[in-house]
């Protein structure tokens, strides 16, 4: 019997292209659009479940339950609070920044003012804040949840307000040049220069803003003013709640939902939003290895949303273009003639006197507020602000330590950063006074074991300002000097100390100044603490506000907010301030 001959397609294998069903494509871009519809119909309804929230009548006490089957409306309720605080934070930090770095008299006066800011802790704006907004709104629902949004922007908008100010400032010299040379109005410098060369700075301190919103949501959702008792329901009244009862089970159920939403986030947003960003980069040679992710190459493949995109967002935001740039033009038109500007400057004077008047209106009301307080007060109270001092600045020192390297080996390492970076958002956004319970139940055991405790607390609402904004720094280093150091057989340490540290060190200061804002602000938690029914407490000038807080003594609140912020603004004037001129001149990015 004589084999037959192999027929050419037995000898010649098939592509890979042949191998495939031809409709394999057409199924992916199918069940993405079921995604799409899906993940539409679930927006409404969340629409709806959020209008019916704040749009009701005011509950006296809202009943934050603990099953955890109510978790998912908790987390939608939290997440919606946390992304309206953020739309406000970055539309304020952009006016804030650009102001502050575009006029050498009001950078002056904004940038100390920003960092006092930014230091106060939330407590101290509560009193203001809810009882405005309670006033405005005393038959609806809408009161609470402003207030509780507004007190979540306290926690969210100062350091991106710092980034895009510190970018603003150093921006090369060639580039404001080219813009002149083109004849660029106010917007296009704006839009296309001051935003692009500013993104990732400003994509990094995002996602750590929303962290910081995460970290504070439990002071944020439920908070005690004197008498009164505002609770609203989210995932930080249900960590809050459980951890005053001492529920594990229930901490563990709302730790493990903030878990998940945090990874949707970071999946569904914040990594895409980086491999964006990564074009934006000032360079004159493109890096070899381009980021990517799973979640773009799949959205390219989904028919519905490249249709609605193109018919619906794109003539929209084309629009906006146009519009803004027409706007523009025809606003320097207007301020370009002298009629104009007298009477721009004599709206200047009005809003400045009105400014001085509602200055000394809330002076005198300080100093009457005071006039109860004696000099032994004053002493206890300047005390407790060394104790703090000493805190802030130990929980400094000790996470430089550790973010610095760590930071600048996640952001030189586009494929070690893809693991790391959304553990880091994970765990910075993981509020640590949800798990303090369970680190008291061990800590307080140990010999100055609430000292300790206080100080991990502090620490973990420090370190990651410095660690986001050294990554983005090690990321904005330009691919062609990571070359020349290279080619030029740099050491180590030369690589340290000529690229590495000098490209991070303006975002290193930004994350100094706003990791010392987040210390002064985590200090109302870590120093004062409800655990299983009683109060612990470390001495110092947070214990003191949240105390203070709790018993509605605001003489005492209003008197802790001012000494700190005098502390702060010395420490503006002595450090901060001469860092950023440095950061400005001498390690500008320019040829």
């Amino acid at each position: 019997m004589t084999a037959l001959a192999p027929t050419a397609s037995q000898t010649t294998p098939l592509p890979p292209t042949a191998q495939r069903p031809a409709g394999s494509r057409w199924s992916w871009a199918f069940l993405i659009d079921i995604a799409v519809f899906l993940f539409v119909f679930a927006a409404i309804y969340g629409v709806y479940a959020i209008g019916r929230s704040w749009l009701g009548p005011v509950q006296p006490q809202a009943h934050i339950s603990q099953n955890p089957r109510i978790l998912p409306l908790y987390a939608l309720y939290s997440l919606v609070r946390i992304g309206v605080a953020y739309a406000l934070s970055l539309v304020f930090a952009l006016a804030y920044g650009y102001l502050a770095a575009s006029s050498r008299r009001a950078e002056v006066i904004m940038v100390p003012l920003l960092d006092i800011l930014q230091s106060i802790p939330v407590l101290s704006f509560l009193p203001g804040v809810m009882l405005a907004m309670v006033a405005l709104f005393p038959h609806s629902q809408f009161g609470l949840e402003l207030g509780s949004i507004l007190l979540i922007f306290t926690g969210q908008v100062w350091n991106i307000a710092f980034s895009f100010y510190s970018s603003l400032k150093t921006v090369p010299r060639e580039l404001h040049e080219a813009a002149v040379i083109y004849r660029f109005s106010r917007w296009q410098r704006f839009a296309e220069l001051d935003l692009p060369f500013s993104t990732i700075g400003l994509v990094w301190n995002s996602m750590m803003s929303v962290a910081g919103g995460w970290f504070f949501l439990m002071a944020c959702e439920m908070f005690v003013l004197g008498s009164r008792d505002f609770r609203l329901p989210g995932l930080g009244s249900f960590l809050q709640t459980a951890a005053s009862d001492g529920n594990t089970y229930a901490i563990l159920w709302g730790v493990a939902a903030m878990v998940a939403v945090i990874v949707l986030m970071d999946q569904l947003i914040w990594r895409p939003i980086i491999v964006w960003a990564d074009k934006f980069k000032f360079e004159q040679v493109e890096s070899a290895a381009a980021a990517q992710t799973t979640l773009l190459n799949l959205i390219g493949r989904a028919s519905f949303v490249i249709r609605l995109y193109r018919l619906l967002l794109k003539p929209v935001f084309n629009w906006l273009a146009v519009t803004f740039a027409v706007g523009a033009r025809r606003a320097a038109a207007t301020f370009s003639a002298p009629k104009q500007n007298r009477a721009r400057r004599w709206l200047v004077y009005v809003l400045a006197v009105g400014v001085l008047f509602g200055l000394g209106v809330a002076v005198f009301h300080a100093v009457r507020e005071l006039s109860g307080l004696h000099r032994e007060d004053y002493i206890e109270l300047l005390q407790s602000a060394a104790l703090t001092f000493l805190r802030v600045n130990t929980a400094l020192i000790l996470g430089a330590l550790w973010t610095v390297p760590v930071g600048v080996y996640i952001g030189s390492n586009p494929r070690f950063a893809r693991i790391a970076q959304p553990l880091a958002q994970i765990a910075s956004s993981i509020p640590a006074t949800a798990l303090f319970p369970i680190i008291l139940l061990f800590l307080l055991r140990l010999r100055g074991g609430l000292e300790i405790s206080a100080m991990l607390l502090m620490l973990l609402g420090t370190q990651w300002y410095i660690l986001f904004n050294v990554i983005a720094g090690a990321m904005a280093i330009p691919t062609d000097l990571k070359e020349a150091a290279y080619i030029f057989h740099f050491s180590s340490w030369d690589r340290w100390r000529h690229l590495i540290l000098p490209g991070i060190f303006p975002y290193l200061v930004t994350g100094m100044v706003t990791a010392s804002g987040g210390a002064w602000n985590a200090s109302i938690v870590a120093e004062y603490f409800h655990f299983q029914g009683r109060i612990v407490s470390a001495p110092g000038l947070g214990s003191t506000i949240s105390s203070a807080s709790d018993s509605g003594r605001f003489d005492v609140l209003l008197a802790s907010t001012l000494i700190m912020a005098t502390i702060v603004v010395l420490i503006n004037r002595l450090l901060w301030r001469r860092l950023y001129r440095l950061a400005s001149t001498r390690f500008k990015l320019e040829a």
